[in-house]
C-alpha cells in the first residue's frame, strides 16, 4: 500500500504543479479534480493512470486527433432527476444533448482507433453509446431551444387557437384605432405597448370618451393608454389559452423527465468520464512543452533518471528563454544513499528536490522529463525534510523541528522508503549535530532505505566514504571562476570552498589567514585536500571532453589506458583508505592532546577520564563488530597498503637523495637573500616571506606560523619587487 507524506507534497511543491496542470483542463469541474490529485495507492491503479496520459500524448503526434471533450455541467440537472416531481427546463435538455453527444462521438471514435488507444479504449468500454436520450429530447426542442407545435396533439391545438385569436386582437384593435383616430382622440404616437398588449395613446382630456380599460398613462400625465373594449374579451381568453399551454409545455418537460429519469446512472457515468478525460488531456499537455516521458518500471529496486529536469524549474526558465541543466542520477542496491556536499548555490537543493518530485509526479500518474533510456521503480513511503523548517505557532526552533522530522522517519523508513533531507545535521553545534546527524544515517542505511542528502559536514562525507552501499557526490564548480556548473559528478565529496568563496567575495586575507588559525588543522587540511581534489576532477572533466573528440582514432590505447587506469584506481582506493585512516587517527590524537592540555592546566582526573570516555564512546558507536578472521584480513591488508606506499616513499627518497648529491657536485652561486623574498627550505615544498635577518639567521612568515631557520638552509623563489 503507497502512503506518501502530506509534508513530503509540501516540501516538494507538487500542489504548484497540480495547479500549472489544472490550468490546462477545459471544464470547471476537470479544474477541480486536478488540483485534487495524489499519489495512487497500488502499482495497478497508477501503471492504468500512466499509460492513459501517455496514449493522450500520442495523439497529438499523430493524424488521429482524439474529440473535442468540452461539457457545460449537469450538476445541478443530475440532482434535480433524483427528486420526483421535478422536470427539466429545455436548456437543461440541451446541455443532456450535448454531454450525450460527446460521449457518444469519444467512445466511438476510441472504440474504432482500438489499435493506437487500447488504454483509453478500454477506459471507455463500460460507457454506454446510446441515442434514445438525444432523439427523445430533439423530438419535442427544436434547434431554437423552443418546444415544439408537434411534441404533442393538444399543444398542436393550443396554439393553433391562441394564433387565431391573435389575429382576431389585431383586427379589433386596427378598428378602435382607425375609429378614434378619425375622431382625433389620439395623440400622435396614436398607440403603444403596455404589458405586452396593444393599447390606444389617448389624449387625457377624452379618456372617458374611449370604452375600455385603462392600462397607464404618460410620465406628464398627457396621455391615457386604453384597451379598447373590443379587444377585452379576445385578450381574456387569449390569456386563458396561454395558460393552458403553459401547462402543457410542463407536462410535456415532466414526460420527458421522466423518461430520462431512469438514465441518470448513465448520464453521471457520462459526466464522470469526461472530467476524467480533462485531466487525462491536461496532464498530457502538461507534459508536451517539457518534452515528459513514461520511463520503464524496474522490476528490481532500481532507478536511473538520465537527463532529468526539475519541471517547475524548466517550465519558468522555458518562459524566461533561460537553459536550464539537466542532472543524472542513480539509486540501485549497491549505491542505494547519495551525500552530496559542496558549496551553496551549486544546485544541491535542486538535484534532491528534482528527485523527489518527479518520483511523486510519476506515482501520481503524471508523466515526467527524462531520457527516454531511464528507469525508475515505486516507493511505498518517500520521507523529506526540505527548507527551513522554524514553527513559530508551536514555538519550535529549526532544530527541534528537524529531531521530530527524524524521529517520525526512524518510524517509518524501512527497506520500501526513499528519504530526501537537504542540509542534514544543521541547526545545532557542528560536532554534536553532525554525530546524531552520523548516526541517523547510519539507521536509514541498515534499514537498506534508499536516499539523497545535501550535506556540509565532513564527517558524513567521511562516513559516505567507509560504508560500501553509500556514495559521495557533488556539484560541479569552475576551478578558476569558483562559478557553479551545475553538473552533479558521483563517486566524490565536494568541498565547501568557504575560505576560497571568501577571498574571491573580497574579504581580506589578513582576516582569513586569522580564522583558519581559529579551527582544527586537520579539518582544513581535510577540506583543502576535498578542494584540491575537486579542482582536479573539474580538469578532468575538461580533458575527458577533448579526448572524445579523438576516441575514434585511439580505441587500442584506450584500452590500454583502461587496463592501466584501473590498476591506478585500485591503489588509488587503497592509498585513500590509508589517508582516511591516519586522518583519523590525526583527529583522536588532536583531541586527546587538547584534553591531555586541558588536565595539565586543571589537573581534573574526573574530567579527563569522562572526555576521553565520551571519545571512546563516540568512536565506538562508528565501529562495527567483526570477526577474528576479518580483522586478520583487513590489518593483511593495511600492512600491505602500508608497505607499498612505504617502498614508493623510499623510492621518492632516493631519486632526491641522487639530485641533491648532483646538485652539490655543481654547485649553483647562491642568491643574495633580502627582507620580504619570498623563500622555501632547501629540502622542502612551503614557501614563506623573510620578516627580518639577522646574524645568518632568518624570520620566515609562513601564514600559519613564524620561524628561525640559517640562511644557508633558504632557497629564493621570488625576489621582492622593488
Amino acid at each position: 500500500m503507497i502512503n506518501i507524506h502530506e509534508k513530503t507534497l509540501q516540501d516538494l511543491e507538487f500542489q504548484t504543479v497540480l495547479q500549472q496542470v489544472s490550468e490546462h483542463c477545459v471544464t470547471p469541474l476537470g479544474n477541480e479534480k486536478a488540483l485534487q490529485i495524489s499519489p495512487h495507492k497500488t502499482k495497478e491503479e497508477l501503471l492504468i493512470s500512466l499509460k492513459l496520459t501517455n496514449e493522450y500524448l500520442s495523439s497529438f503526434y499523430n493524424d488521429n486527433r482524439i474529440p473535442n471533450h468540452g461539457f457545460d455541467t449537469i450538476t445541478k440537472e443530475l440532482k434535480l432527476l433524483r427528486i420526483e416531481n421535478t422536470y427539466l427546463e429545455v436548456h437543461a435538455l440541451k446541455k443532456i444533448v450535448s454531454i450525450s453527444l460527446t460521449v457518444n462521438d469519444i467512445v466511438t471514435y476510441l472504440k474504432k482507433f482500438q489499435e493506437y488507444y487500447p488504454g483509453l479504449s478500454e477506459f471507455a468500454s463500460h460507457i454506454e453509446v446510446t441515442k434514445i436520450i438525444i432523439e427523445k429530447i430533439d423530438s419535442i426542442v427544436d434547434r431554437f431551444s423552443d418546444i415544439k407545435d408537434n411534441a404533442s396533439t393538444l399543444l398542436f391545438e393550443l396554439r393553433q387557437s391562441i394564433n387565431k385569436i391573435k389575429g382576431k386582437i389585431n383586427a379589433s384593435f386596427t378598428t378602435a384605432l382607425n375609429m378614434y383616430h378619425n375622431l382625433e382622440y389620439l395623440d400622435d404616437i396614436r398607440e403603444s405597448v403596455v404589458d405586452n398588449k396593444r393599447v390606444l395613446a389617448v389624449k387625457a382630456m377624452y379618456r372617458r370618451k374611449v370604452k375600455g380599460a385603462i392600462m397607464g398613462g404618460s410620465k406628464t400625465g398627457s396621455i391615457v393608454y386604453i384597451e379598447p373594449e373590443t379587444t377585452l374579451q379576445h385578450s381574456r381568453e387569449l390569456n386563458n389559452l396561454e395558460y393552458e399551454e403553459h401547462e402543457e409545455v410542463i407536462r410535456i418537460l415532466k414526460e420527458v423527465t421522466n423518461f430520462i429519469r431512469p438514465f441518470l446512472p448513465l448520464l453521471h457515468d457520462y459526466q464522470s468520464f469526461l472530467i476524467d478525460l480533462d485531466v487525462i488531456s491536461a496532464k498530457a499537455k502538461y507534459a508536451r512543452p517539457m518534452n515528459a516521458i513514461l520511463p520503464e518500471f524496474t522490476e528490481d529496486r532500481s532507478m536511473y533518471l538520465r537527463d532529468a529536469y526539475h519541471p517547475l524549474l524548466y517550465l519558468n526558465n522555458l518562459n524566461k528563454q533561460e537553459k536550464t541543466f539537466p542532472q543524472t542520477i542513480e539509486l540501485k542496491q549497491n549505491s542505494r544513499i547519495i551525500v552530496i556536499s559542496g558549496p551553496n548555490a551549486g544546485g544541491k537543493s535542486i538535484t534532491l528536490k528534482t528527485v523527489g518530485l518527479l518520483q511523486v509526479m510519476l506515482q501520481s500518474g503524471i508523466l515526467i522529463p527524462v531520457h527516454e533510456r531511464s528507469k525508475v521503480c515505486l516507493f511505498d513511503r518517500i520521507l523529506s525534510d526540505i527548507g527551513d523548517n522554524q514553527s513559530i505557532e508551536n514555538h519550535l526552533s529549526t532544530y527541534s523541528y528537524r529531531l521530530k522530522q527524524m524521529n517520525y522517519f526512524l518510524k517509518k523508513c524501512n527497506k520500501n522508503t526513499l528519504f530526501l533531507i537537504d542540509e542534514f545535521g544543521t541547526g545545532s553545534d557542528p560536532e554534536l549535530g553532525g554525530a546524531l546527524a552520523e548516526t541517523f544515517l547510519e539507521e536509514f542505511y541498515h534499514r537498506d532505505a534508499f536516499g539523497i542528502i545535501t550535506t556540509h559536514y565532513s564527517n558524513l562525507k567521511i562516513l559516505a566514504n567507509e560504508l560500501p552501499f553509500m556514495l559521495n557526490a557533488n556539484m560541479l564548480f569552475d576551478e578558476k571562476t569558483l562559478e557553479p556548473l551545475f553538473k552533479l559528478i558521483i563517486g566524490q565529496a565536494g568541498s565547501s570552498f568557504t575560505f576560497e568563496v571568501a577571498q574571491k567575495n573580497g574579504i581580506p586575507y589578513s582576516l582569513i589567514n586569522r580564522a583558519k588559525k581559529k579551527i582544527e588543522r586537520s579539518k582544513v587540511r581535510f577540506d583543502a585536500t576535498i578542494a584540491k581534489l575537486q579542482k582536479e576532477r573539474s580538469k578532468l572533466e575538461k580533458t575527458g571532453q577533448s579526448l572524445k573528440l579523438n576516441e575514434k582514432k585511439k580505441i587500442e590505447e584506450a584500452d590500454k589506458l583502461e587496463e592501466i587506469n584501473a590498476k591506478i584506481q585500485k591503489k588509488l582506493e587503497n592509498y585513500q583508505e590509508l589517508y582516511d585512516s591516519n586522518q583519523r587517527l590525526i583527529y583522536l590524537g588532536q583531541k586527546v592532546n587538547d584534553i591531555a592540555e586541558k588536565y595539565f592546566e586543571n589537573k581534573q582526573k574526573r574530567e579527563l577520564m569522562d572526555e576521553l570516555f565520551k571519545v571512546v564512546q563516540i568512536e565506538n558507536s562508528k565501529r562495527k563488530k567483526v570477526s577474528v578472521k576479518q580483522k586478520k584480513a583487513i590489518k593483511a591488508k593495511e600492512t600491505q597498503v602500508k608497505q607499498e606506499a612505504e617502498k614508493k616513499v623510499e623510492v621518492i627518497r632516493e631519486k632526491k637523495k641522487v639530485a641533491k648529491q648532483k646538485a652539490i657536485e655543481t654547485p649553483k652561486p647562491k642568491a643574495i637573500l633580502k627582507v620580504g623574498d619570498r623563500v622555501r627550505m632547501e629540502d622542502g615544498r612551503a614557501i614563506g616571506s623573510i620578516d627580518k635577518i639577522e646574524k645568518n639567521k632568518a624570520v620566515v612568515n609562513y601564514g600559519i606560523f613564524t620561524t628561525n631557520v640559517s640562511m644557508d638552509q633558504l632557497e629564493l623563489v621570488e625576489a621582492i619587487k622593488k
